[in-house]
């Protein structure tokens, strides 16, 4: 039985999920709460995690540990996002089975999700057809991470599941613009250019693409929400249900930024997936419901990137 004295585990918990989902599980009384930095502990190695379990014993594992980015960065590096993705989850995966964690809860993507499956997205198009190219390396190796979940769930009937959210944003976000996702890059570039005397942004693709965006703090939410329930299923979508195209999504920071300037579409490069909208139905009838909307969370995103600049996170492969 899990309570506020249980040990919790956070791989990740530096992240801007982890952190978050960190923040809330504080906030919500549990007092027991492990985590470790990459230097200290690294999840691409068996053996360190091996002993990190055995050394800690703990009851509740939250794996929100991941290599992530953008179209650029998993076109850039195809490998490690495929190798240390499956490194990483495989391990903490197998340990907490070989350790008896009471409960395991993968963190994973709605890019598991085929190209053009019908929208919105249902748990049960996942492997009906062939992945987005730009992020299947990353695709690859959550959808394995899912797999290895309803494995251990359906064989030794251990409560181990998977939340997939939509795309995610927030305080302590990449803001990089080589390997970050669309709208923190956003951010970065109209701050960018406001500072430049409102000089005009590039942007990637046509502009029509249509996305769906969540906030962290709503993520670290349905996280305490899986913590605190034994969910029926497997697989669970996390969203908002509410998508926008990738203009109305750059129109939307240009305002909150207070960038004046022009914003021109680079169509040669690519759009990624046309449209990924989540169905999240699942998880609402069982009681969880996003709350923040769009416009507040990008306010709210800019206002911490403001207060953080010259410190914001930056990924080097």
């Amino acid at each position: 039985m899990i309570n506020y004295n249980s040990k919790i585990y956070i791989a990740g918990h530096n992240g801007m999920v982890g952190a978050a989902i960190k923040r809330l599980l504080i906030k919500n009384g549990f007092i027991n709460i492990i985590g470790k930095s990459s230097k200290e502990l690294d999840l691409r190695d068996q053996a360190a995690v091996k002993t990190f379990f055995i050394n800690e014993k703990p009851t509740v594992v939250i794996d929100a540990a991941a290599r992530v980015g953008g179209i650029l960065a998993n076109n850039n590096y195809p490998y490690q996002f495929l190798m240390d993705n499956m490194l990483i989850q495989n391990n903490l995966i197998h340990t907490a089975h070989e350790n008896n964690v009471q409960k395991f809860i993968f963190l994973g993507s709605s890019c598991i999700y085929p190209k053009l499956a019908p929208q919105p997205l249902k748990e049960e198009y996942l492997l009906t057809s062939s992945l987005e190219p730009t992020n299947e390396w990353y695709a690859i190796a959550k959808i394995t991470g899912v797999k290895l979940c309803q494995a251990i769930r359906k064989q030794y009937n251990k409560d181990f599941v998977s939340l997939m959210p939509t795309n995610l944003y927030g305080p302590y976000d990449n803001f990089d613009l080589e390997t970050s996702h669309v709208l923190p890059a956003m951010i970065r570039k109209f701050h960018d250019s406001k500072l430049n005397g409102h000089t005009p942004v590039q942007l990637w693709g046509s502009g029509t693409p249509m996305r769906e965006f969540l906030h962290v703090d709503d993520m670290a939410k349905a996280v305490l929400f899986a913590l605190e329930n034994v969910l029926p299923e497997y697989l669970y979508n996390v969203g908002t249900g509410i998508d926008l195209t990738i203009k109305e999504l750059a129109e939307t920071i240009q305002k909150a930024v207070g960038h004046q300037g022009e914003i021109i579409w680079d169509a040669s490069k690519p759009d990624g997936t046309p449209r990924k909208l989540m169905d999240n139905s699942k998880m609402e009838n069982l009681g969880w419901k996003a709350e923040i909307t769009l416009e507040d969370g990008i306010k709210e995103t800019y206002k911490w990137f403001l207060e953080h600049v010259k410190e914001v996170k930056e990924v080097k492969m």
